[in-house]
């Protein structure tokens, strides 16, 4: 039997959601600099800032290293940066894994990221992805930072 998920938190930002979407969108090889846990990025298809281009992170979650392939989706008018896996560590537990992030203007308010992870783990034994949506908030805050100090 299938078991499907998603996961999703919202982090607040000093930076402005235009400023983190279009870090994805326009510099992402530069995560690693502002991201404690991102190791390193490398392109293997494609440019960086282009949608459909292939990508190959190396980054640590619970102290252990690990590496994910994916392919990158923009949708520009909702400032989604969607990363489709392809292949990596996660694989070792989902059979599908999407991290998704959506910079959102709040008016009022500060501006947020939604993070979200849908997921199918490979059987009802596989943990829910929660020490990786732990990760992506902790990028998250890590990269609102870097743009604060920018």
């Amino acid at each position: 039997m299938a078991v499907r998920g998603k996961m999703e938190v919202e982090v607040d930002l000093k930076s402005s959601a235009d400023q983190f979407y279009g870090f994805f969108r326009k510099t992402p090889h530069h995560l690693p600099n502002a991201c404690t846990d991102l190791h390193a990025g490398e392109i293997h298809e494609g440019e960086w800032h282009s949608g459909g281009s292939i990508r190959k992170w190396t980054y640590s979650v619970g102290g252990k290293k690990e590496t994910f392939k994916q392919k990158i989706q923009f949708d520009d008018q909702n400032k989604i940066a969607a990363h489709i896996g392809i292949e990596g560590d996660v694989f070792n537990y989902y059979k599908s894994y999407t991290a998704i992030w959506q910079a959102v203007h709040k008016h009022g308010g500060p501006d947020v990221v939604k993070v979200i992870i849908e997921y199918e783990k490979l059987n009802e034994s596989m943990p829910h992805p929660v020490n990786y949506i732990d990760f992506l908030v902790n990028m998250a805050k890590d990269l609102d930072a870097h743009l604060v100090k920018a």
